[in-house]
């Protein structure tokens, strides 16, 4: 008789152990992201994004970027849903847009920065850069490659942005 009353002594214990445990561990409901990885959706309309900054003209510290060396030159410059910086960076899955045009159409040039995160390109403050086509897709190099990521940092985009570090690599806000 005391067999069975200690098996069923023990079970209780263990099943109010077991549903006590569950009932209070910590759930991560939602875990923290740790980088943002553009595709070409995350350009889609963005001439529809608020408009944050339009610069017409030459702008001698661009020198050719952005075709900053022509005087009929506009700048137009677009944050994905308005996006402030936050204690001075910019978070996670920021995206900004500029769009280099001349009223002769031989500058139609549109270029882009995401913060990706994930100590992606730590030095430039996790900032992949991007050439896009005219409709917000990433555009391809002549041999078919995305014209994004290292291929640009090692190029004018980072060395050209470096002058913004202190405003988190930005120049328009």
């Amino acid at each position: 008789m005391k067999k069975p009353f200690l098996l069923s002594l023990t079970f209780l214990i263990l099943s109010s152990v077991l549903i006590f445990n569950s009932c209070t561990e910590e759930k991560d409901e939602d875990p923290v992201e740790t980088e943002f990885i553009a595709e070409n959706n995350t350009f889609t309309s963005f001439m529809s994004w608020p408009l944050e900054a339009t610069n017409q003209g030459t702008d001698p510290a661009l020198g050719a970027a952005h075709a900053g060396n022509d005087a009929s030159v506009t700048r137009q410059i677009y944050f994905k849903n308005g996006q402030d910086p936050v204690n001075g960076n910019y978070p996670l899955g920021s995206v900004i847009v500029k769009h280099s045009s001349n009223p002769d159409k031989s500058v139609n040039e549109f270029t882009a920065m995401v913060k990706r995160g994930n100590n992606f390109n730590p030095n430039f403050g996790n900032w992949e850069f991007f050439m896009l086509t005219p409709s917000g897709e990433i555009a391809s190099d002549a041999n078919g490659t995305p014209m994004r990521g290292a291929s640009l940092m090692d190029g004018m985009c980072a060395g050209c942005h470096a002058g913004a570090s202190n405003k988190d690599f930005i120049f328009s806000k």
